[in-house]
């Protein structure tokens, strides 16, 4: 077995790991369990990294011949993140160099296909991030759904509640979103949406999937659905301006997430309110994913471009 690099992304429920060869040529995928160590007991995440390393081995990849791993996951501003990574890796014998960052790093460097630029990701949560030609990195958002995530899934499934209950009460306008919420997690009544929203076995992902909604009331041209879906572009075009005025509007913007990238309408209207403010900016959807992103910064740490 010639030498090789491996890259990960730890997703919150899934890991992807490529394993490339020094120009980057991808030569197998794998997948396996989460390996975020804020998101679960340290036991299963342990076994799920020893799990991968196992699976290597018995596919004929000597760790001797690996040059490089970089691995992304969230919550790595926890040292014990990084510390109990590389216990994973030195306890298989890797010796080669290793790197455990964001997964918004690896997410920028897949997007881009560069280390430069920005990345503005709005999924679940929402997180918009930097790096400049000197290595300088910035950063906005990121800070929890309880305190932040403006422009998110959560964000735009919380006010989607929000506004049909409010609805109910009579606070507020009529909205085509009662419906569509009620239709769409099968209840036919407040009460049935209240015991959704705080049963315990109902995370912020759940509240996040509504947001998918939000794209058929639009169409339909319901006033209600129009304010949040202006709401939602305002926070991220507040989350992209700090960066861009750090960096400068010639840099690429890569817009990512499942909020950005499933909806269209979302694209276009924030597509247009960074147009407004930088004429120059250039804004494109990921050309490759966080794992690939992974294997360009392991590259990186062999000198290779």
């Amino acid at each position: 077995m010639s030498e090789y690099i491996i890259g990960m992304d730890g997703g919150g429920t899934k890991t992807k790991v490529l394993i490339a060869d020094r120009n980057q040529t991808i030569l197998e995928e794998l997948t396996a369990g989460a390996i975020n160590y804020n998101g679960a007991k340290k036991e299963e995440v342990d076994q799920n990294i020893q799990g991968i390393f196992h699976t290597l081995e018995d596919k004929g990849y000597k760790k001797d011949h690996c040059r490089g791993i970089c691995i992304g996951t969230a919550g790595i501003s926890n040292p014990l993140v990084t510390e109990y990574m590389k216990e994973n890796i030195n306890h298989f014998g890797y010796t080669c160099s290793a790197d455990i960052v964001g997964d918004h790093e690896t997410a920028l460097a897949g997007a881009l296909m560069q280390t430069e630029g920005i990345i503005v990701i709005a999924g679940t949560g929402s997180i918009c991030y930097g790096k400049d030609q000197c290595g300088n990195t910035y950063r906005t958002g990121g800070f929890g759904h309880l305190i932040d995530d403006e422009g998110s899934g959560y964000a735009i499934g919380r006010d989607i509640l929000s506004a049909v209950v409010r609805a109910h009460d009579k606070r507020a306008e009529d909205t085509v979103l009662t419906k569509l919420v009620f239709e769409y997690l099968h209840i036919r009544s407040i009460e049935e949406l209240i015991r959704y929203v705080y049963n315990p076995k109902h995370s912020k992902k759940e509240i996040a999937k509504l947001s998918i909604l939000i794209d058929e009331a639009y169409r339909l041209q319901d006033t209600v659905s129009v304010a949040i879906m202006d709401k939602c572009v305002r926070g991220l075009v507040d989350l992209t301006r700090p960066i861009l005025n750090h960096m400068n509007e010639n840099c690429l913007v890569a817009a990512a997430g499942s909020v950005l990238l499933n909806n269209e309408n979302i694209l276009e209207k924030f597509t247009a309110g960074m147009k407004r403010e930088y004429p120059d900016i250039s804004i494109i959807k990921p050309k490759k994913d966080a794992a690939y992103g992974a294997v360009i910064l392991a590259a990186k740490l062999l000198g290779e471009d």
